[in-house]
């Protein structure tokens, strides 16, 4: 059993900062469209591409964080040390 708890925070270890990137580039792509949005200066087109652009920035940064509290979750039920 160990073994395999061994080989989960090996991978956790290697994916932590994987996460971290890809939440980093969600909030990043996130303000990109807040400062498209901003400069758009009356054109409709890039007003809405805009919040297209912080749409999927919201979608992505939700998605990452409800996986990343399903995983706490599941340590805590089969009673994992969390690698943090």
């Amino acid at each position: 059993m160990t073994d395999i708890k061994d080989l989960i925070r090996a991978v956790g270890s290697l994916i932590d900062p994987l996460i971290a990137i890809a939440a980093s580039l969600a909030l990043l792509t996130f303000f990109w469209g807040l400062f498209k949005f901003i400069f758009a200066q009356g054109s409709e087109t890039s007003k809405l591409e805009a919040k297209q652009i912080m749409g999927w920035g919201l979608i992505a940064l939700f998605v990452m964080v409800s996986v990343w509290g399903i995983i706490r979750f599941m340590q805590s039920a089969i009673s994992l040390p969390s690698i943090t």
